[in-house]
């Protein structure tokens, strides 16, 4: 049965690229009727955080792909060790006594170049180790990379095909760390091993590391899963995107609080990097699903095109608003509610089921509400210009005979769209004004801006009290000036 994972660090927030793998191990496994797994590797505990925890936990919920089963990695502790033991068992791996080693890297300095192993401890002898260990001297538990010139480490890539590496290039890389902990390396190989995953698709950042973990399976008796190595995602300058350099820009939160549709999120996520045989862009969940190959996967870096004053790829705004637009409007509706009560307007279900219909093409993202819908749920309106109210071609004079016939077309009308269109187009016939010439001046007063929803609609949702009130108000800012 094919078994997949996703194994973050909560060392910080689920940037766009963890999203991404994510979701091409999740597409993969529901492709394949296969299990999706979620593992915690957290057993870095000087950099893992319960705030890092709970805001990857965030985001993965967010993007409304569950999992099948979920485990924390500090919890498999006993586990580690046991493979650990087993290899050093078979003069696979040995001690190393170093002082202040930290077990991830070597920090003596006595070497020239890149470090590949300390040759005094490599050839300690066993009884001589066993002693040291015995009487408690502290030791990380490296990894007896072969030294010959002729051995390779090769893998079968479902992405970049075949990969090789030499051994003599592969440094004697950690086991344990000198507190007993296990590696990145040790962890993660012993717990793909025990939970039976089939297929580790990862970010190409991680080829390097492959190497290593295929030669962890080996000596543990293991056959390694079969790897898949995904492009990297870069800035527009070309630099690989970094929670350190890029900050919110590649913070899922950073989308979800900004208004992305997480169906949308993901259809965009999923175009970093690969893409159907037909070329398709906007696809719904099943569409991807049927769709999702590692043939489809790219081989060149993706790229992220955010601005300095954008923060957000068009091509990403571009769908999330056309998701937006095929939405249905009541499942539209249940979604701007939430972010108008947080933005403190009043807003209730029956009103927003009238409004939504008015705005759904005017929105690209769920908080563009806030600016497109705002009028609607306010008392009174914010200042504005009164020479907006006067029409294209027309004067104060103009604008204040539109407003005062429109309010008396409003006192007299029933307030149902087909009902005021009507009235309106008959009111500015009898002026001897255009249509456009009527309907600005009543639509900069009702709104507050000329660029608006559809007036009868609007009229019609904000009610004929609250029109006539802006209409009055309207009148009186034409007659002063």
């Amino acid at each position: 049965m094919i078994r997949v994972r996703f194994a973050p660090s909560p060392t910080g927030f689920l940037h766009i690229g963890g999203a991404r793998t994510f979701i091409f191990n999740w597409l993969y496994a529901r492709h394949n009727g296969g299990a999706m797994i979620l593992r915690i590797d957290d057993t870095d505990v000087e950099r893992n955080t319960e705030a890092s925890l709970q805001s990857i936990f965030a985001g993965l919920r967010w993007l409304d792909l569950p999992w099948d089963e979920e485990y924390k990695q500090s919890d498999r502790l006993v586990l580690h060790r046991q493979i650990a033991e087993a290899i050093l068992h078979k003069g696979l791996a040995y001690r190393d006594f170093t002082p202040a080693q930290s077990g991830e890297i070597d920090k003596s300095g006595a070497h020239q170049g890149p470090w590949l192993f300390h040759s005094e401890m490599r050839n300690l002898s066993r009884e001589e180790s066993d002693r040291r260990a015995a009487a408690g001297e502290p030791f990380a538990l490296r990894f007896r990379v072969p030294r010959d010139s002729e051995t390779h480490v090769t893998l079968n890539d479902g992405v970049f095909g075949e990969q090789s590496k030499a051994t003599a290039d592969i440094e004697d890389f950690a086991l344990l760390r000198s507190d007993g902990m296990p590696t990145y390396h040790l962890g993660s190989c012993a717990d793909d091993a025990d939970l039976r995953i089939s297929h580790i698709i990862r970010g190409q950042e991680h080829l390097a590391n492959t190497f290593k973990h295929i030669l962890i399976f080996e000596a543990a008796g293991l056959t390694p899963p079969q790897f898949a190595h995904l492009p990297l995602l870069v800035a527009p300058d070309g630099a690989k995107l970094s929670k350190r350099k890029h900050g919110p820009v590649v913070s899922v939160t950073t989308y979800r609080d900004a208004g992305f549709l997480p169906e949308a999120f993901v259809n965009f996520l999923c175009l970093l990097g690969w893409s159907p045989k037909n070329d398709r862009e906007q696809m719904q969940r099943q569409e991807l699903i049927d769709a999702f190959s590692f043939e489809g996967i790219h081989r060149s870096n993706a790229v992220v095109n955010f601005k300095d004053d954008d923060p957000f790829d068009p091509k990403a705004v571009w769908l999330n608003a056309e998701y937006i637009r095929t939405m249905p409007a009541a499942e539209l509706s249940a979604c701007l509610l939430p972010v108008l009560h947080e933005a403190g307007f009043a807003a209730t279900p029956q009103k927003m089921a009238q409004i939504t219909p008015l705005i759904q093409e005017r929105i690209k993202l769920l908080r563009d509400v806030l600016t497109v819908a705002d009028f609607f749920f306010v008392e009174q309106l914010p200042p504005y210009d009164p020479a907006e109210l006067i029409p294209q071609k027309g004067d104060a004079a103009m604008a204040l005979r539109a407003l005062e016939s429109g309010r008396a077309v409003l006192c007299a009308t029933g307030f149902t769209h087909d009902e005021l269109d009507a009235a309106l187009r008959k009111a500015a016939g009898e002026l001897g004004i255009k249509a456009g010439q009527m309907f600005q001046p009543i639509r900069v007063a009702v709104c507050g801006r000329k660029n608006a929803p559809p007036l009868f609609g609007t009229l019609e949702a904000l009610g004929r009290e609250t029109s006539l009130a802006r209409i009055e108000a309207a009148i009186e800012k034409l007659k002063s000036i």
